[in-house]
């Protein structure tokens, strides 16, 4: 993919316009950790359940509206799938769609239910990249990648500038430490354009850590060829992009991973403390902090990303582990 422009803060900025004419803002709960209160940002209560419909809308719109009519595709397990079609339907696009086998059925259904068409593949035998290009040259359609764009980027980054006016508002300061789930990495990226001065942190599954290991190194850095199972189905990049790794690894982002068992136990909290339904890979953040691999500290935003769920492996996430099998023994 030719990239013809950077992402730019002047781009988050003008994403959160756009956006903000659209959806009303994710409400930001204040709650204590270890003593210290942290800002929650639940973009799990979006329209669409996630994030992703920002970075879609942004780009959506930056089509010019002569080039719609052939429309979109994307590549998506589930959460960027139905960003990219609510967006689509709302101007009037075709989109289609390039889903693993394997995706969450509630995301496949959601995302039927937006009007999109779903070409399925398998995730691992097949490169959704390939196929989705493939499909936008045969139809002179739009590719719309989840993290490696500029317009994604910019729209993902909305989310920060909404919540640092949020947390000004109630007076308890600027964000001063991001804590963010990292697939791609264009959450992160966005966001840490949005808000400079403000230190940042991705949080990854166990297995799954690319980002981490990429910005410890110095360089990209792959997932191996056998990464273990995980329930983070909207963070199993096996590659992240230059665009959203040079972002981060110029301001100097660092990154943890964290275990299934912590996740499940993140999930339990967000339900019982803040009242929020939140998957596997939007809770991943809530997760560092747990643990205690990332330290809590005063102006610390953490974000949670998406709530798209299975009902059944989300009943079994709030069922809870004996003792034992707890990351967070004091849940």
């Amino acid at each position: 993919m030719t990239i013809l422009r950077q992402p730019t803060r002047a781009g988050v900025r003008d994403a959160a316009a756009k956006i903000a004419q659209v959806v009303s803002p994710t409400p930001l709960f204040m709650h204590e950790v270890n003593g210290i209160s942290v800002a929650f940002k639940a973009e799990c209560l979006q329209p669409i359940g996630s994030f992703k419909l920002r970075g879609a809308w942004h780009r959506l719109t930056a089509i010019a509206p002569d080039a719609r009519t052939a429309g979109v595709v994307a590549f998506s397990s589930g959460n960027h799938a139905q960003g990219v079609a609510w967006a689509a339907r709302r101007l009037g696009m075709p989109a289609v769609i390039v889903m693993p086998t394997d995706a969450p059925a509630v995301k496949r259904e959601a995302t039927l239910a937006l009007g999109a068409e779903i070409v399925s593949y398998d995730r691992a035998t097949e490169s959704r990249e390939r196929l989705a290009a493939q499909l936008a040259a045969a139809r002179g359609a739009v590719l719309v990648p989840s993290f490696d764009d500029p317009w994604v980027i910019e729209g993902q980054g909305s989310t920060a500038i909404e919540a640092a006016a949020q947390m000004a508002a109630l007076g308890v300061g600027a964000p001063a430490h991001l804590v963010i789930p990292c697939g791609g990495g264009g959450l992160a990226a966005g966001c840490a354009l949005a808000l400079p001065e403000a230190r940042v942190t991705v949080v990854e599954p166990d297995g799954w850590d690319d980002m981490r290991r990429s910005l410890d190194a110095g360089w990209i850095e792959p997932v191996g060829d056998h990464p273990p199972a995980t329930a983070c189905d909207s963070l199993m990049t096996k590659l992240v992009s230059p665009l959203t790794f040079d972002v981060l690894s110029r301001r100097g982002v660092t990154g943890v991973a964290v275990s299934e068992a912590a996740i499940r136990d993140a999930q339990r909290w967000a339900a019982a403390r803040l009242r929020l339904v939140v998957e596997p890979g939007g809770a991943v953040a809530l997760a560092g902090l747990l643990t205690g691999q990332v330290a809590v500290e005063p102006g610390m935003l953490v974000i949670l990303s998406g709530g798209n769920v299975d009902p059944a492996a989300y009943a079994a996430a709030l069922t809870p582990a004996p003792e034992s099998e707890r990351a967070v023994p004091a849940l």
